[in-house]
């Protein structure tokens, strides 16, 4: 068995992320495995419909042209590349992949993951008629293809973190029940997979650090399962506490943060620096998995549309009131829901039009694309002439889009059958967990005595507090941390579930779960049902809940002096 530290780099958070990093992260350093992971819930659903238009798609089509750049340089630096942009079509993404080679003259061998795509048996499994359902696999296909000799694994829908657990399992020679070991890379695998998050990106003090152009992020994994966050040499960005921190608390629920092949348990995570751009992270323990696997299911939900009017001046309210009764009575067929949001983004006596300009939106939706098209957009502009004064619109008349509705499911693990598909193409089919542990919630820890009674200040809580937020879905989460244990006795007190719903009162209508985290002093909050049915199909202005965290930082709280 190994023992020196296994360097893992990231070049790929999303569908769209930085086009140069896969080049960037094999010129700027050492390297043992690259991974880029491609697919989120919307991802899926694009990757549906393109599908549904080429049979021979749903892959991330990006990461071949990247690889047109790169392959020849991975081989000759002899790092594996490790991906889940196979997405809908992992073995056409491998033949793709394997006449590229053939094109460039590079000798590389490719094997793929399969098996996660449940459509063909969604009746049959009671998931009904959805565009997409695809399970979660775990690490142990990426782990076969590798330990066969892989160079590029290709995979579906795995879970974000296999693709870092995978490559750390096989070349450590670890076995499916090294619970501790596994759940370190599973954690080191949940920070690295969102990219440039984890160096600076989306952060909160991004003040404090240079963000114009962060680098990608490297764990170095050891046989335990620890391992150091860290990024190349000179690259942009910062690797600290804090920006591994906020990683941790991103797209989380509680203490047990479960997958495929080992539940983590997130409340033992310890995290230390170890000098510039090098954090520690340690003693993270495991547990056995869940006996379900979860699915990811999208349907067509139908059509959408929206319009936004620009209201200018004096009267925004009355302007507000008139272009909505008039437009309401002007639609012949009704859209099956219509969602209006008045932004006042306007102020008195402005020095500028646009200072003085306030927001009206209009979200359309209907089964019926005729509804929400041309017949609404419109119906929109022809008030252009006979309605508030300064009418103006944002766009032009626009055609419905249809949008999708993800909706998660969870399946016996045993139903799921997951192969790798050897680089020699024999298959080997990876069966699922023998010891399986029910998910259930930790036990809430004990409270820290409260601050002593003192002269507080009212500012906003972003003074003392981090935060990171996003979505699973339709449920938002919103991660927050604090920097002493001092401002973590205050927190922890201070922003209760209720508290929470008074500071952001779009919450108060939802279910609200408070996990804490005493030894990273942070607290995350589920928000259930606050986005809809995903993004795709939700009407708020930030549908995925990314900004979430610092509108509940610019909110102002009574904060104890001793902190500021």
């Amino acid at each position: 068995m190994s023992t020196s530290p296994f360097r893992i780099g990231n070049a790929s958070g999303f569908y769209g992320d930085r086009f140069s990093a896969f080049r960037e992260m094999l010129e700027g350093g050492r390297l043992d495995v690259l991974t880029g992971d491609y697919l989120a819930e919307l991802t899926m659903l694009i990757l549906g419909r393109d599908r549904m238009k080429d049979p021979d798609g749903g892959f991330a089509k990006t990461f071949l042209r990247q690889m047109e750049q790169c392959l020849g340089l991975a081989a000759e630096k002899r790092v594996k590349i490790v991906t889940n942009a196979g997405g809908l079509n992992p073995a056409g993404l491998a033949a793709a992949l394997r006449a590229l080679a053939g094109r460039l003259g590079v000798k590389v061998q490719v094997a793929h993951v399969e098996g996660d795509d449940l459509l063909g048996r969604a009746g049959e499994l009671g998931l009904g008629t959805p565009l997409t359902a695809n399970a979660y696999l775990g690490a142990w296909g990426i782990a076969a293809c590798l330990r066969a000799g892989a160079d590029i694994v290709v995979t579906g829908r795995v879970t974000d973190a296999s693709l870092v657990v995978g490559p750390a399992a096989a070349h450590f020679g670890w076995r499916p029940d090294e619970w501790d070991r596994l759940a370190g890379a599973m954690a080191a695998g949940h920070v690295l997979e969102c990219g440039a998050q984890a160096t600076g990106g989306n952060y909160s003090f991004f003040t404090e650090v240079d963000v114009r152009r962060p680098g990608f992020p490297i764990a170095e994994i050891d046989a335990s399962g620890a391992c150091v966050i860290t990024k190349h040499e000179g690259t942009g960005g910062a690797v600290t506490v804090d920006t591994v921190l906020a990683q941790m608390l991103y797209e989380i629920s509680g203490a047990r943060y479960a997958g495929p092949d080992v539940t983590a348990r997130f409340d033992t995570v310890e995290l230390s620096s170890e000098g510039p751009d090098r954090v520690r992270m340690s003693g993270v323990r495991g547990e056995p998995p869940p006996p379900t696997v979860k699915v990811c299911l999208n349907h067509l939900g139908g059509f959408r549309n929206e319009m936004t009017f620009v209201l200018v001046g004096l009267d925004i309210e009355q302007k507000a009131h008139l272009v909505r009764e008039q437009l309401e009575a002007a639609l012949v067929k009704k859209p099956k829901e219509v969602h209006w949001t008045l932004v006042r983004t306007d102020r008195e006596d402005a020095p500028t039009e646009e200072q003085a300009a306030a927001f009206l939106r209009v979200v359309v939706k209907d089964p019926d694309t005729k509804v929400v098209g041309r017949a609404f957009s419109g119906a929109v502009i022809e008030l252009a002439l006979a309605s508030y004064p300064g009418f103006t619109m944002t766009t032009p008349p626009t055609d419905g889009a249809p949008y999708g509705v993800y909706t998660p499911a969870y399946i016996d693990a045993g139903q799921v059958e997951h192969v790798a598909v050897l680089p020699d193409l024999t298959r080997s089919v990876i069966p699922p967990s023998k010891e399986t542990r029910v998910l259930e919630a930790v036990a809430p820890p004990a409270l820290p005595l409260p601050l002593p009674a003192g002269p507080t200040r009212r500012v906003p809580l972003g003074r003392v507090a981090a935060a990171r937020s996003g979505d699973k879905g339709g449920t938002a989460n919103i991660g927050l941390w604090v920097r002493t244990d001092e401002a973590w006795r205050w927190l922890v007190h201070a922003l209760t579930a209720d508290a929470l719903r008074e500071l952001l009162p779009e919450t108060k209508a939802f279910p609200i779960e408070r996990h804490l985290f005493p030894r990273l002093r942070g607290v995350n909050f589920v928000i259930d049902g606050l986005l809809g049915e995903g993004v795709s199909s939700s009407t708020r202005f930030d549908p995925q809940g990314k900004a979430l965290g610092e509108w509940l930082r610019s909110r102002h709280v009574d904060v104890p002096e001793a902190l500021l």
